[in-house]
Parts: C-alpha cells; structure tokens; sequence
C-alpha cells in the first residue's frame, strides 16, 4: 500500500463522516430540538438587560 492509496481511504473516510454529521444534524427528528436550543439565547435576553441597567445605575452612584 503506496501513500497515494492511504490518503484515498482517508479522504474517503473523511468524506463519509462530513456526510454523516450533516445528515445527522439536519434531520427531522432532530430539528425541534435544535431550534430549542438556538432560540435559548434570547431568552434570558430581558433579565440580562435588566441586570446591565441596575449595573449601571449603581456605578453612576459610587461615582
């Protein structure tokens, strides 16, 4: 087995993991979840602004 033949092999192995991982993470099933997931950003998005505000304002009062 010459390199030309072992870096085939790993190129085909990697190519067939790349398709494996995108199938898997664009598949129906998983879709719900994963949109869950993406959208638990904004979610605590208010409290954060909250808390920044009250930040502020108690920095602007030690001064």
């Amino acid at each position: 087995m010459d390199i030309g033949t072992i870096h085939s092999i790993w190129t085909i192995v990697l190519f067939v993991s790349f398709i494996g991982v995108v199938w898997w993470a664009y598949g129906k099933s998983r879709r719900s979840r994963f949109e869950e997931a993406a959208n638990l950003v904004f979610d605590d998005e208010p409290q954060k602004q909250e808390h920044a505000t009250t930040d502020t304002q108690e920095q602007g009062v030690k001064k």
